[in-house]
C-alpha cells in the first residue's frame, strides 16, 4: 500500500509539475518526502497531495525539499583554482568572449564563484553568465546575494573583501557580480538545453539523480558544449566512459566535448 501511495504521488507530481520524480533515486526522494509529510502531520501521500493544491506555501515547501539546495562559494577550492588558473584563460585566449551556465545553481554560490573568477582575470564583461535551477525559491535568494557566514568561509580573504560588504552580520554580493549573472527557471530533466557554451558547470547535483537520468543528461550536456568546451562537475560525480558521451577527460572533474 505504501508503495503504491507513493507511486501514485509520483504520477501526480509529474501531471502537474512536469517533475518526474522517478528519474530520482527513489530511496533518497522517498525519505526526504515521507519527513516532510509527516512534519505536517499526513498520513500518506495521497493526503499530503491534496493538502499541497491548496496550499502554496506547502507546495513550495516541498519544491525545496526535493531539490538539493546545499550550496556554498569555491567548494572544493583546489578546482576552482584550476579553473582561474588553466582553463578560462585559455577559454578567453581562445574566444575572446565565453559563454557559462551554471546548472542547477541553487542559491547562486556557483555562478558568483564564476563572476568572483572572471573579475580577478579582468574578464568579467568578456563573458555571460546564466544560472539555472527548478526551485524559485533558490532563485530569489540568488538573485538577493545575501549569504551567513558559513557560505564564504571558503572565499579567499581578498576576495571576500572585494566582492562582499558585511551587513547585519550576513555577506552580500557585490552589484557588478549581480549584474553579471542572469538567473532563470530551468528544470533540467524536462527543458530544452541552450548554448552553445563555453562551460557548463554542474556540480553535486546528479548523485541523486538515476543511472538512466545521469545518461540522459549528460549527453545532453556534451551537445549544449561548443566543440572543446568544458563540463565541470562535482567531486563525487566522476563520469566513467566520458568517450560515450561524446567527452574527454580534460583534467580531474572537468570533461571536453571532443571536437568534430
Amino acid at each position: 500500500m505504501e508503495d503504491r501511495d507513493f507511486a501514485w504521488f509520483v504520477q501526480r507530481v509529474k501531471e502537474r509539475t512536469a517533475i518526474d520524480l522517478s528519474l530520482y533515486k527513489e530511496t533518497q526522494m522517498k525519505r526526504r518526502l515521507t519527513t516532510l509529510r509527516m512534519k505536517h502531520g499526513y498520513g500518506s501521500f495521497e493526503a499530503f497531495w491534496e493538502a499541497m493544491q491548496k496550499d502554496k506555501a506547502l507546495m513550495g515547501e516541498f519544491l525545496d525539499r526535493m531539490t538539493i539546495n546545499v550550496s556554498e562559494f569555491w567548494r572544493n577550492p583546489g578546482r576552482w583554482e584550476t579553473l582561474r588558473q588553466r582553463f578560462l584563460p585559455e577559454m578567453l585566449a581562445q574566444r575572446g568572449n565565453v559563454s557559462i551556465w551554471s546548472a542547477a545553481c541553487s542559491t547562486g554560490e556557483e555562478p558568483y564563484t564564476l563572476a568572483m573568477l572572471l573579475s580577478e582575470l579582468g574578464a568579467l564583461g568578456r563573458a555571460t553568465i546564466l544560472a539555472t535551477d527548478l526551485d524559485a525559491g533558490a532563485l530569489e535568494k540568488a538573485e538577493r546575494g545575501v549569504y551567513h557566514e558559513r557560505s564564504v568561509r571558503e572565499v579567499p580573504q581578498d576576495c571576500l573583501q572585494r566582492y562582499f560588504r558585511k551587513e547585519s552580520g550576513c555577506y552580500v554580493v557585490d552589484d557588478a557580480l549581480k549584474r553579471a549573472v542572469t538567473f532563470r527557471r530551468h528544470n533540467l530533466l524536462e527543458d530544452r538545453f541552450g548554448g552553445p557554451y563555453d562551460l557548463i558547470v554542474c556540480r553535486n547535483v546528479m548523485i541523486y539523480f538515476t543511472d538512466e537520468a545521469k545518461n540522459l543528461l549528460y549527453r545532453k550536456f556534451a551537445e549544449a558544449l561548443r566543440p572543446g568546451g568544458l563540463l565541470f562537475v562535482g567531486s563525487t560525480e566522476q563520469i566513467f566512459g566520458p568517450g560515450q558521451y561524446g567527452l574527454e577527460t580534460a583534467d580531474t572533474f572537468f570533461y571536453r566535448r571532443l571536437r568534430a
